[in-house]
């Protein structure tokens, strides 16, 4: 299918940025020509009383026609508004609410066969505060054969209600994970208790929406949304946001599924591109039954090769889904010559609380840290020697029989963020969550200096 050009190239203004700019330019010109004519009849232009006073009463003048062009031309010339991404690192306050805030299990659907969604009302009743399409919300569980609550990051599968949406809430669609095959590891314990333990009417505690995994609506270029399983929940808030508010850029959704039975929300995307000339979807089935037919597009796996006979021209790449699955795609997309600042991915790996984390390789300035370190942790009036045995700071709160919270313990969902009182740290690895000034993720963070002093 032959799809339109964009009205507007990538990279280019747009034309309401154009008359913008036009008219700042125009009332620039206007105020300096103005105010250098009054400067120089002021100094040497005609003699007399009304001469002399042209100079000051003129510079005056355009002034005053400056304050007047900064009140009428648009709040964008000279001083950008937030941009989205901009917003999404702004934390708590710009969400609507700090901390913990319970929500009400207010419905339940079943996805497919190991997919349900959750939705989640406030049980406050307070207003719903909305959300960057690509973002993840971190949900606390109090799990009876678990010491601790279990703290859990999980993404926001539908786009953001709206202020005046008439039935507010968050959408989480999550997936049942199984023990894996061949590995002495239970099955996932959050998933599980989720799927079996928690009805509708059930309570649970949330933080506000996070992340920065997000889709940058300031930009026109070409989106291409590839994922497998459950990695598909993200996707599916950029493809409804692209839809509704970017009806001219082309978005192709690549999505990879074993058969019909574990596909989730395929007739909600075919739905949502439904007459959208602009949006191209392709289902690939790696095992399809006799009765999938007619329900996906190609039979095998999404990979490289098929995503380079879909997708034409320059675009910017987002990924979710399985870790080889991820892994594949990104060698594929760089083997074709995509720069890797074009692809971003989300994978959150399985969470433990002992153990070094294989994605944790220490840099070598964490190596270098000096040692001992006295770690303070002041809201528990504690203090211990650092000698560099454990893997990271959480890892050192734990040992000392603190239990922060945490979830992914890579760097990647900031449930771990504390304040840093004193001192200074080092990370593992660049952490991939917004880090607030004055802030530490402690699951991927080690002491830099002698001393060090944190809110935990």
């Amino acid at each position: 299918m032959i799809r339109p050009k964009p009205t507007h190239q990538p990279g280019a203004p747009r034309p309401q940025e154009l008359l913008e700019r036009s008219l700042a330019g125009l009332a620039a010109g206007t105020i300096v020509s103005f105010s250098a004519l009054s400067i120089l009849l002021g100094t040497s232009g005609p003699k007399g009383v009304a001469g002399r006073a042209f100079g000051p009463y003129g510079t005056l003048a355009g002034a005053g026609l400056g304050a007047i062009a900064a009140l009428v031309l648009p709040r964008r010339v000279g001083t950008e508004s937030p941009t989205p991404i901009d917003l999404a690192t702004r934390g708590a306050d710009a969400a609507g609410w700090s901390g913990w805030r319970p929500f009400k299990v207010a419905r339940r659907v079943k996805e497919s066969d190991d997919i349900t969604s959750f939705h989640l009302e406030p049980v406050d009743g307070g207003p719903l505060p909305g959300f960057l399409a690509g973002q993840f919300l971190t949900i606390r569980l109090e799990i009876p054969e678990i010491a601790g609550p279990v703290i859990r990051t999980y993404s926001l599968s539908d786009s953001s209600p709206g202020p005046s949406a008439a039935d507010p809430h968050y959408r989480l669609s999550i997936k049942r994970e199984p023990a894996p095959q061949g590995q002495d590891v239970p099955p996932g314990v959050a998933s599980n208790f989720l799927h079996d333990h928690m009805p509708e009417g059930s309570i649970l505690l949330a933080r506000p929406p996070s992340g920065s995994f997000i889709l940058d609506l300031n930009h026109s270029r070409p989106v291409v949304l590839i994922s497998n399983g459950v990695g598909i929940t993200p996707m599916i808030a950029m493809l409804k946001v692209a839809a509704r508010q970017e009806p001219e850029r082309p978005v192709w959704f690549l999505h990879g599924a074993r058969d019909g039975r574990f596909h989730a929300f395929r007739e909600e995307v075919m739905n949502t591109v439904r007459d959208r000339r602009n949006l191209t979807v392709h289902y690939a089935y790696s095992r399809p039954r006799p009765e999938d037919a007619g329900r996906y597009q190609s039979e095998g796996y999404v990979e490289a090769g098929l995503i380079r006979s879909l997708v034409r021209g320059d675009a910017e790449y987002f990924l979710c889904g399985s870790p080889p699955f991820l892994e594949a795609i990104r060698a594929g997309l760089k083997e074709a010559g995509v720069p890797e600042h074009r692809v971003q991915f989300e994978m959150f790996t399985r969470a433990s609380r002992s153990g070094p984390s294989p994605t944790l390789d220490a840099a070598p300035e964490a190596a270098q840290a000096p040692l001992p370190a006295a770690v303070t942790f002041a809201r528990s009036q504690r203090t211990a020697e650092w000698n560099g045995s454990h893997e990271s700071l959480l890892a050192f709160a734990e040992a000392q029989g603190l239990n922060p919270d945490f979830s992914c313990r890579a760097g990647l969902c900031g449930t771990c963020t504390c304040r840093l009182l004193e001192g200074e740290i080092s990370y593992l690895v660049p952490p991939t969550a917004a880090v607030a000034p004055g802030s530490v993720l402690v699951c991927i963070a080690r002491p830099k200096t002698a001393r060090l002093s944190l809110d935990l």
